[in-house]
């Protein structure tokens, strides 16, 4: 059976485990409250820590939002322990070196720098680094530098295919947060 097209706010991430339990309880509230769903992330930081990272398009995450999708998870998850043992809950803004997690991610940050990491052997290799040229049929398109070639190439990695893939930190990056848009 074919696997439908994502669409442009769709995550193409997912989460496993304890992470997807507690981004399903997450993802109504965050909705209720205009917010997107970047990542969740357990640490074993502290004794135990969840992570949430939200995002709000268009627009920035502020301080006292964070503070209030807190205030409206806390409840919900000590009701249903997401953590045994206890927990610190982490709400952020996904920052500058941010995650890669919609294919309108890929579109609204296509000429910045990247790193991927995915979850099996594609041409011998997990891990790639290059310019963000978009998104087109299911694949991220990434310039990259290979061995062989005195340019870069354009390459398209399927999205399902994708373990992990951040922004990597540069100077066009600092400039487009600093600005609060891609």
């Amino acid at each position: 059976m074919a696997q439908s097209p994502l669409n442009m706010d769709e995550r193409f991430f997912r989460e496993s485990g304890q992470a997807a339990a507690i981004a399903a309880m997450a993802l109504p509230v965050l909705q209720e409250l205009g917010f997107d769903l970047v990542r969740v992330k357990l640490t074993g930081r502290d004794g135990g820590t969840v992570q949430i990272m939200i995002e709000r398009v268009p627009g920035s995450v502020t301080v006292e939002d964070c503070s209030e999708v807190s205030r409206r998870l806390s409840p919900l998850f000590d009701a249903h322990d997401p953590l045994p043992g206890g927990y610190n809950l982490e709400v952020s803004s996904p920052g500058i070196d941010r995650p890669l997690v919609r294919p309108r991610d890929l579109l609204n940050w296509a000429g910045h720098q990247a790193r991927v990491e995915m979850k099996q052997l594609i041409d011998g290799r997990r891990r790639f680094k290059g310019e963000i040229e978009g998104f087109e049929e299911g694949e991220l398109r990434l310039s990259v530098e290979l061995d062989g070639h005195d340019k870069p190439l354009t390459i398209g990695l399927d999205v399902s295919l994708i373990e992990e893939a951040k922004l990597i930190v540069d100077h066009a990056a600092l400039e487009a947060a600093l600005k609060h848009k891609p």
